[in-house]
């Protein structure tokens, strides 16, 4: 399914959420973690922020690595209006899921694909809405026991058993609340030649 006479593949991306969806379909590419500060230094808004980081990750990237396509990606949860940061421990976690019950987090996956050869850029970015049941702190707990998603923006873990918290999902890709929306990356990689139909 993958070219082998395409370009090398470069992740820029530590999560390894993002490397088991790009497993599911690409034999061979590389990883190489951005060093970039991701803050909101500039004080943007949460659907310019999502594709800004992950246009800075790829083009940091880009620097150091010739006649290859970087992705980069990155993704923001919003509750209320406000940016949901990765917990980290569990006491932040419970205090995130605690905010969403009863509530719609809104998840913005963004994907920048540099060309680093012709600099060609492509950009899209996924918007799922994830509305979230009424639930106490008993089931929160025990959620978060069970899938310890500290790692994770908004503190649960579509592929482990976070749907037990939710009413619904809404998106047009499934895979983007896990970290890549997989359908776009899948047809732009076709399009370029990277995958062979």
């Amino acid at each position: 399914m993958q070219n082998p006479s395409a370009p090398t593949i470069f992740l820029a991306s530590s999560s390894p959420y993002r490397h088991g969806l790009l497993n599911r379909f690409l034999d061979s590419y590389k990883t190489v973690i951005p060093n970039i500060d991701e803050s909101n230094d500039q004080c943007l808004l949460p659907s310019d922020l999502a594709p800004y980081l992950a246009r800075k990750k790829a083009e940091i990237v880009a620097k150091d690595i010739q006649n290859a396509l970087i992705i980069g990606a990155d993704q923001i949860a919003v509750l209320d209006g406000q940016i949901l940061g990765k917990p980290n421990n569990h006491q932040k976690a419970l205090k995130q899921l605690l905010a969403a019950s009863g509530k719609d987090i809104t998840f913005l996956t963004a994907v920048c694909m540099l060309d680093s050869i012709s600099h060609a850029r492509y950009e899209y970015t996924n918007t799922t809405k994830v509305r979230f049941r009424q639930f106490n702190q008993s089931l929160a707990e025990a959620y978060l026991q069970l899938d310890k998603p500290y790692d994770c923006a908004g503190s649960f873990k579509l592929e482990g058993a976070g749907f037990v918290l939710f009413d619904s999902v809404k998106t047009d890709d499934p895979t983007a609340l896990i970290g890549l929306p997989m359908i776009w990356i899948a047809d732009q990689l076709l399009k370029l030649g990277y995958l062979t139909a």
